[in-house]
């Protein structure tokens, strides 16, 4: 490891939100969205506005085209301090195909070409069906995980520079996450949400795996190289957050962040709740 220059640190949000559409990758029993993240409402003037919130968000809730935003249809709001009954929602996942779904890609094509086909039903997430799984092989997660449970978790990350400026090396402290569980984390870059320039998200780094202890915490670690090219280089595209996913079927996909899509296997569970990094520039 190359030595570090300037370093800044950033402390993650809790969230269920990857992009706004799915609204969230988290739903209920009832096939509602549990959205804590951006939530698309309408404004004065008639336009749609996005504020960090909570909200359940109907699964039937207006699609747009990818790239724009139209109001969601809000059940009803959250607020900050949960009722018991709030906090006791059990956390499920999306079905496939995935509801209110604008997103155009597939994130493990080698793999899992025909991702976009494919029917499963919304699971609990201790009753998903992992792969190839039998009862004797001792899975770990066993009790329902709560809407009150997700939301205790906490990141901090640290973030510095070699001082030859060639690479980023990100260290993260989890806690209270889901306790005995398969994570990951993954980049977002300036153009996996940019319609004219759409790329694919991706791991940070390979591996990008980490597992949790009985009481949810954990640290991770990943050196990147030239993550924060200058915006004017041609074909740049830089960092600019990072997602801390629970991954659903407990399995990592290797230079994929996931097999069937955005709360289909993977559910955002931590990031930076903007857009981050450009204090940094990197050089290849």
């Amino acid at each position: 490891m190359q030595a570090k220059s300037y370093t800044a640190s950033y402390a993650l949000s809790v969230t269920t939100q990857g992009p706004t559409y799915p609204p969230s990758e988290v739903m209920d029993g009832e096939g509602n969205f549990l959205v804590v993240g951006r939530i698309n409402r309408l404004a004065a003037d008639g336009s749609t506005v996005s504020n960090w919130g909570r909200a359940i968000v109907a699964a039937d809730s207006p699609l747009p085209r990818f790239g724009e935003q139209l109001p969601y249809t809000i059940v009803r709001e959250l607020p900050e301090v949960l009722s018991q009954d709030e906090q006791d929602i059990v956390l499920h996942t999306l079905p496939l195909p995935l509801p209110c779904n604008n997103y155009p890609m597939l994130f493990a094509p080698k793999q899992c070409p025909q991702a976009n086909a494919m029917e499963k039903p919304s699971y609990a997430f201790h009753q998903v069906p992992i792969p190839d799984l039998r009862v004797n092989d001792g899975r770990k997660l066993k009790q329902a995980v709560t809407l009150g449970q997700w939301l205790q978790a906490s990141g901090q990350l640290q973030l510095s520079l070699s001082e030859d400026k060639r690479s980023g090396h990100f260290e993260f402290v989890f806690r209270n996450l889901i306790p005995h569980s398969l994570y990951t984390v993954m980049s977002l870059r300036q153009h996996d949400l940019d319609p004219q320039k759409l790329s694919r998200p991706g791991p940070l780094g390979v591996p990008n795996v980490f597992i949790t202890d009985g009481l949810g915490n954990a640290t991770y670690s990943a050196e990147m190289p030239d993550p924060f090219p200058d915006s004017s280089r041609e074909n740049a595209n830089r960092i600019i957050n990072v997602v801390v996913l629970w991954m659903s079927y407990q399995s990592n996909y290797g230079g994929a962040i996931g097999w069937f899509g955005l709360g289909g296997d993977i559910h955002a569970q931590l990031k930076l709740p903007i857009a981050s990094f450009s204090e940094f520039t990197t050089i290849s």
